[in-house]
Order: structure tokens, then C-alpha cells, then sequence
């Protein structure tokens, strides 16, 4: 997010975190400040294998409440970081096997998040079999991420209502509700979340 007029529409949605891509590859990055920044729901830092010095004076100067990485951060990594605020850690996910990635990360970080394996490190906007999921059996909560669009909020409900909620406690909405790189298309954001609060899944 990046737009201030955007960022007050997508917030007044109700939704629970808000991202902020930090990395200067990405389409979507953050090169100045917003005027305005949310207040009513949590801030998100999106960085990939940044140095510990330059996500630490971002998180202070945006007052993130979360760091999101995406990149190869080891877990000292993370633990030098966790004074500064909490973190999620995104795995790319294309076979169960890729699971074991978290291991080295709990009781580290305080989400996972799954995301599809592709040749970026996020944002491809395709979806990973979601089955997969069946097989993890950790104890740190995951966000759903990958290619989640307009017209999946019925096979997601579905797929939802048999994953442990205290597993999947919200699903990661991006591209495929954007305008453009950034600028999300507020309306349809708000049909799609309209269908899932129908259904017995809490969105986040």
C-alpha cells in the first residue's frame, strides 16, 4: 500500500493487517513515507534479506507492528529482531516435503506464512495446492497466501472450514485485488470479504 486516499478505504474494511513492501525490486515498494498510515489496524514491514539495521529504523520510522521476510533470514537473524517487534516468516511452499523449512523457526517467529514457490519471492499471484497444508502439524499459526483472487471465496471457505482455525488464522489478499501494482481495488475487496464473513471462517 502505498496511496494515502487507498490505505483509508482498504482500512476501513475492517481488516486486520496492512503490508508495506520494503523491497526495491518489488513493483509494489515503498519509496516514501504515505501521508497517511493506518491506525486501525496493524502494520506490516514486508523485507527480503535486508540487513538487520536498515528493518529496524524502517520498523521505527513506520511504527510496524509486524516484520514480514521473505528472503533467506536465519533464525539469529529473527532473534536479534524480535526485541524490535513481531515477526512473520514466509516460506514458498510447492510440495509437503517444503514444510520442514519452518523448523528451525519455532517458537522464533509469531506466523508463518505460506506462499506459492515461484520465480519471485512473492507476488507471483498463483496458487499452491492448498491440501498440502493437511500435513503440517506445527504449533505456530500460518496466514494462507498465493494467488487468492475474486472468485475463490467459496472454494477457500470450503477448504477453510476443514483446516484446524487455530492453524490458519487469515489468508493474505494481494495482486489479484489490485488496480495496479499497490492500489487495490476496494470494491471488490469488499465483495469478497462480505462472502467469507458468511461463512463460519473468521477472515483476517
Amino acid at each position: 500500500m502505498r496511496d494515502a486516499e487507498n490505505i483509508r478505504d482498504v482500512e476501513s474494511l475492517g481488516i486486520n493487517l496492512m503490508g508495506f513492501i520494503f523491497w526495491p525490486r518489488s513493483s509494489r515498494y515503498v519509496a516514501e513515507r504515505p501521508a497517511y498510515m493506518p491506525t486501525k489496524c496493524k502494520r506490516v514491514g514486508v523485507f527480503v534479506d535486508e540487513t538487520i539495521e536498515t528493518v529496524c529504523r524502517l520498523a521505527a520510522d513506520y511504527a510496524l507492528d509486524y516484520i514480514q521476510l521473505h528472503g533467506h533470514e536465519s533464525p539469529d537473524y529473527i532473534r536479534t529482531l524480535n526485541a524490535q517487534c513481531s515477526v512473520i516468516k514466509a516460506f514458498n511452499i510447492a510440495t509437503a516435503a517444503d514444510l520442514a523449512q519452518t523448523a528451525p523457526y519455532v517458537g522464533l517467529v509469531d506466523y508463518f506464512l505460506f506462499d506459492t514457490k515461484g520465480p519471485s519471492v512473492g507476488g507471483n499471484g498463483e496458487k499452491f495446492d492448498w491440501s498440502i497444508l493437511s500435513a503440517y502439524d506445527g504449533s505456530t499459526p500460518f496466514l494462507l497466501s498465493g494467488g487468492i483472487g475474486p472468485d475463490d471465496a467459496e472454494s477457500l471457505s470450503s477448504y477453510l472450514s476443514v483446516l484446524d482455525s487455530r492453524h490458519c488464522i487469515g489468508i493474505d489478499l494481494n495482486s489479484r485485488f489490485e488496480r495496479s501494482p499497490g492500489l487495490k481495488d476496494v470494491a471488490t475487496l469488499r465483495r469478497f470479504l462480505t462472502q467469507l464473513t458468511h461463512s463460519s471462517y473468521q477472515t483476517h
